[in-house]
C-alpha cells in the first residue's frame, strides 16, 4: 500500500498524468526537480514540488534521504531505481513498468554497456520519443495501483 507518490521530476513525461490521476484520493505527490528545471506550473493542494541544488545526481540523493515504505517511486534513473527497491513500496518507469530484483541487474548492465560504447566512441541510439500509447499504458497501470489501494 502506498500514500505518497515521489517522483524524479527532472525529465519525467507522466507528471500531469500523475497529478490528474491522484486528484481527490488522498494520495500526496512531492516532485523533485533540481534547479535547472524550475516550472511556474501551478498544481493542485496535494502535489508539492521540491527543488535541490544542480549537482550531479542531487535530486536522486534527495529521494533517497526522504523515501519512505509507503511511497511509490517513478524514475526512468535504473541507478536510483535499483537503491530503492528495498526502500519503498515500488519503483516503477514512466511506462509504468515495475524495477524489480529480477530485471534490475539486466537494466543496469545494459547502462554500464552502452556507456561503455559510447567511451569508445560509438554512437548509440537514445530513447524513442515518449508516445501518447506508452502514456496511456503508464496511466493504466497507475489507475489500477490506486483502485487497489484505495478498496
Amino acid at each position: 500500500m502506498f500514500n505518497r507518490i515521489l517522483i524524479d521530476g527532472d525529465a519525467c513525461p507522466v507528471i500531469d498524468s500523475i497529478v490528474e490521476l491522484t486528484e481527490g484520493t488522498g494520495i500526496s505527490v512531492l516532485i523533485l526537480r533540481s534547479y535547472t528545471h524550475f516550472s511556474l506550473n501551478d498544481y493542485p493542494e496535494h502535489v508539492k514540488v521540491t527543488y535541490v541544488d544542480d549537482g550531479p545526481d542531487a535530486v536522486d540523493y534527495k529521494l533517497l534521504a526522504i523515501s519512505r515504505p509507503t511511497d511509490l517511486v517513478i524514475t526512468q534513473d535504473y541507478g536510483l531505481a535499483s537503491l530503492l527497491l528495498d526502500k519503498v513500496y515500488q519503483v516503477r518507469n514512466h511506462n509504468g513498468k515495475l524495477y524489480n530484483s529480477t530485471n534490475i541487474q539486466q537494466l543496469l548492465d545494459q547502462r554500464h554497456q552502452s556507456a561503455q560504447l559510447r567511451r569508445s566512441g560509438v554512437r548509440t541510439k537514445g530513447p524513442s520519443k515518449y508516445s501518447a500509447e506508452q502514456r496511456r499504458q503508464f496511466e493504466q497501470v497507475l489507475q489500477q495501483l490506486i483502485e487497489h489501494d484505495t478498496k
